[in-house]
Order: C-alpha cells, then sequence, then structure tokens
C-alpha cells in the first residue's frame, strides 16, 4: 500500500465528520444557505429588482423570487455575459459554463469563486465516502482517468468561457495530478473520436485504476481499448482497475454492457454534477441513492412534476418533502442563479439523510394522448425485460407515432441492442406490460383502444454514435434523450433502423 493510500484513509475519515454533520442538519443547513445566498445578493442588480432586503424567511423568498428557466432569466444572464458586474452575484463570474440546451440553443451558465470550489469539493468527498466505507484506497496510487471536454478557454468580456468538464480540469488538485490521465495536450483535442483514440494510444500500458465519465463514451473508450488489444477484457488491460465514476445519466441501460467490457461487476460511484452546480453523490455501496449536498452554497426548492406546468405550482423547501413522489429541481446559487429551473426531476429515497435519484427531465416526457411517461418509467420497463431475458442495451429513445399508416397510433421504440432478443414482437409485448403496470394512464389508453402496444425498432450497430455525429454532439458532456414528444429523433434514426 502506497503513502497516498495510507494518507487518503486518515484524510477520508477526517472528511467524513463533516459529511456526518450535513447528513444530520439537512433542514437547518438549507435554512442557513438560504440566508447567506440572500445576504450576499442584496446589492446586486437582482437582489434589489427583488427586494432582497425585506427577505427574511422562505414564504418571503417565495413571494419575491419567482420561478425561472433559462429563457426567463436570460436578460440578467445577458448582462453578466456581456460583462455588468454585480447582476446576480457580486461581481463578475470567474467562469462561464458553455452548455447546449434542447429548447434554448447555447446557454451560459456563470461559475463564481464562492461555487466553483464546492465543484472540486463534492468530487473529492465522493471519492472519500467510497474510501471511509470501503477502506479500499488502493486506486490512489495508481492512474484515474476522467473522460472530459477541452480545458481550452475562450473569452467573453474578459471571463473564461469553457465546457463544465474543462473547467474542472483546471482545478484537479495538485496531489493528484501526477496520477491524472489524459494528458493536457490529448485532453486538448476538440474532435471527440480523435481524441479517443489518442487517450486509447497514452494509456493503453498504463496502470488505470480509476475511470470517469459519461457511460456511453466510457463505453466507447473501453470498444476501442479491446479493439486495440485483439479482443481483451478491460480488466487484462487493466489488471488494478477497480473503481468506476459516471454521472449524467442514468446507469442501469449501459451496466450489463460495461461489466461485460470490463469482464466482472465493478464497484461504481454515481454522482450529479451540472454546470449548476454539483448536487447530489452515491456516499454508500449499500445504497443507490445519491446525498443532497445542502451546506455547498446550493438552495433547493421543490416542485411537485404533475403542478410544473400549472400557473402557481406549489414551492417546496427541504423541510416538507416527501418520499417516493416525482420533484422539479429548482436551484438558487452562490453563482447567481435564483428562482432557477434545472430541468431535472427527482425523488427522495430516504430523509434522514436527505437523499435522491434522478427521474428524469421535467421537458422530456410522452404525453401525446395524456398518458405523460416519464424517462424513469420507460427505462425500469425496458430494463426490467432486457435482464430477464439477458439481453444487452447499447442506447435507446421512444417517440410518439400520432399518425401511423395505418391502424392506431402507438410509442415507437428506437433500440440499438448489443445483445438482441430472438424474438422482437414478444420483447415488445413484454416491455409494453412492464409500462402498463408502471403508468396508468399509459394502461387505461390501451385498454380503451386509444393506443396500440408500443412498437420496438432494431437499430444497426453505432447507430447512436453516428446520429450523435450527424448532430455535432459526439462525445464530451453530450447525452441522448431518452423521450420525445415530437418526430425529431425519431425520423433522423429511421435510416438507421434493421
Amino acid at each position: 500500500m502506497g503513502l497516498k493510500s495510507v494518507l487518503s484513509k486518515w484524510f477520508a475519515a477526517w472528511v467524513n465528520r463533516d459529511i456526518n454533520y450535513m447528513r444530520q442538519n439537512g433542514v437547518a443547513l438549507q435554512h442557513q444557505t438560504m440566508q447567506q445566498l440572500v445576504a450576499q445578493a442584496k446589492n446586486t442588480a437582482f437582489g434589489t429588482d427583488h427586494q432582497f432586503q425585506n427577505i427574511t424567511n422562505y414564504e418571503d423568498f417565495k413571494r419575491n423570487v419567482p420561478v425561472r428557466d433559462y429563457e426567463d432569466l436570460r436578460p440578467y444572464i445577458d448582462r453578466v455575459v456581456n460583462g455588468e458586474a454585480d447582476v446576480t452575484w457580486p461581481g463578475k463570474p470567474a467562469y462561464l459554463a458553455k452548455t447546449s440546451g434542447t429548447t434554448s440553443g447555447v446557454k451560459y451558465i456563470p461559475i463564481s469563486k464562492e461555487s466553483m470550489p464546492e465543484h472540486i469539493k463534492a468530487a473529492r468527498n465522493a471519492l472519500l465516502s467510497y474510501i471511509h466505507e470501503t477502506g479500499k484506497a488502493h486506486f490512489v496510487d495508481g492512474k484515474m482517468i476522467f473522460l472530459q471536454g477541452s480545458p481550452i478557454m475562450s473569452k467573453k468580456h474578459g471571463i473564461d468561457v469553457g465546457r463544465l468538464s474543462g473547467i474542472v480540469a483546471h482545478h484537479v488538485p495538485g496531489y493528484l495530478q501526477k496520477n491524472r490521465l489524459p494528458s493536457y495536450e490529448v485532453n486538448c483535442i476538440e474532435d471527440w473520436e480523435q481524441k479517443v483514440d489518442a487517450i486509447v494510444d497514452e494509456t493503453n500500458n498504463k496502470d488505470m485504476r480509476l475511470i470517469s465519465g459519461i457511460p456511453p463514451w466510457c463505453q466507447m473508450y473501453f470498444d476501442r481499448l479491446s479493439a486495440k488489444s485483439g479482443g481483451k477484457k478491460i480488466k487484462d488491460i487493466f489488471p488494478n482497475f477497480k473503481l468506476f465514476v459516471y454521472g449524467g445519466v442514468n446507469y442501469e441501460p449501459y451496466r450489463a454492457r460495461i461489466e461485460e467490457s470490463i469482464g466482472f461487476a465493478i464497484d461504481t460511484i454515481e454522482t450529479y454534477p451540472a454546470s449548476e452546480g454539483f448536487i447530489a453523490f452515491q456516499d454508500s455501496q449499500k445504497d443507490k441513492g445519491l446525498l443532497l449536498l445542502v451546506n455547498s452554497g446550493i438552495f433547493y426548492e421543490f416542485i411537485p412534476s404533475e403542478e410544473y406546468f400549472n400557473a402557481n405550482p406549489t414551492r417546496l423547501s427541504l423541510a416538507n418533502v416527501e418520499l417516493n413522489k416525482n420533484y422539479a429541481l429548482i436551484m438558487n446559487t452562490s453563482a447567481g442563479l435564483w428562482g432557477y429551473s434545472i430541468g431535472d426531476t427527482v425523488k427522495f429515497t430516504s430523509l434522514n439523510p436527505y437523499k435522491i435519484v434522478v427521474t428524469g427531465r421535467i421537458k422530456h416526457y410522452i404525453s401525446a394522448f395524456g398518458e405523460h411517461v416519464i424517462g424513469e418509467e420507460v427505462e425500469h420497463a425496458l430494463m426490467s425485460v432486457a435482464k430477464e431475458e439477458g439481453l444487452d442495451i447499447v442506447e435507446f429513445t421512444v417517440a410518439p407515432q400520432v399518425t401511423p399508416a395505418e391502424g392506431l397510433p402507438y410509442h415507437e421504440w428506437f433500440i440499438e441492442f448489443g445483445k438482441a432478443p430472438a424474438n422482437i414482437e414478444n420483447f415488445a409485448e413484454k416491455v409494453d406490460a412492464a409500462l402498463q403496470k408502471k403508468n396508468i394512464y399509459y394502461f387505461d389508453l390501451i385498454e380503451g383502444n386509444i393506443l396500440r402496444p408500443l412498437v420496438v425498432r432494431s437499430l444497426k450497430s453505432d447507430s447512436f454514435i453516428n446520429f450523435m455525429r450527424s448532430q455535432g454532439k459526439l462525445g464530451g458532456q453530450n447525452k441522448v434523450p431518452r423521450l420525445s414528444n415530437d418526430r425529431k429523433i425519431a425520423d433522423a434514426l429511421a435510416a438507421y433502423v434493421i
């Protein structure tokens, strides 16, 4: 055991005391966070416009600060991007994180000098929680790879602009720099496929022990590593690789294929980072719930998802949330986002401590006929049947077919299989039955002959990679939307149907 791993266990125990305090004092810490954020921003343009000086409690806050998405908040953000100081947060942001929104095109999310360290601390604490619980610290003595965006920055009115993962690359702690791959030069390659090939060349003979990234792009890296080594499993290429850290998408649809590529069921840590803030991480291998970070400069609010599009939806602080109920997540941050709807839905799996799972996107659902099928439901239906039949799912997306050439409308599922079912119609029937059990409205529409059972379209190998390439969204933090209420993605994927 190396010196780093010995020291990391001591450090993990020390940090765990702070994490335990957070676990036990969620509501109080959130109230304190709200008060601190309001006090710090009361003299900004936003604070003046929304009478922050009169806010003393959460009821005041709700009256003064409306819920907004990016487009609603854009008049303020545009002022920030244009270099104006003291708009939504004191001074100017340290960075602008550039993201590709599904409805707003390119978005610029401010990251302040106060919020940036919270991203780094949360990522660190996710690893330290794993070390403290399991006693496994061997990975800190070897190489670690973080599949991420380019660290190259541009400027907007004197503010550094880049992708979140590229920004974070500039803040990796010094004690990890010698362990970290890829090299800066390789990380700067913009073309994703060229970058993956360069990473394969750079890491192929290294002692890789931890790999982190969004699952589909890690799978691409694993596939190319295996191909370069003549078909070896990842465990044979990296015998000391024992920890996979991921975030950004639900891992379950990718788990079977990734574990097959690696050669065993590897330990995993799920994280929930976003440009808007690092929200939660998995703090236990015994629990898939993600520990909500309640003292990291973010004050959270929650809107019951069924009320989200109402004129005056219910807004709840952490003190009033319930278990197993879908909420739209609202954020107020130390980077100057206020009443900000991030677009995700979450569900609490524990209230002591406060733990969540991400259940989907508030605008990613199918409700062409009032069924309001959400991401959590389609993923459960698909993966339960795939697991039962021993099938391999590479990627999938679902869209409504409202005007078929004949017969009743239906939900159309485009699935790229690693291992396909012997009988696609029988597989579709089972998935449809599973979805009916999860969503009573969908069940009623099938029973009432408003919809016919879903149809599965099997796609050629690499269909989703080719589709994302055609959209200019291959790699990085880009993800395929699992659900759409229109036919844009479905019509584009029709060319890949077997």
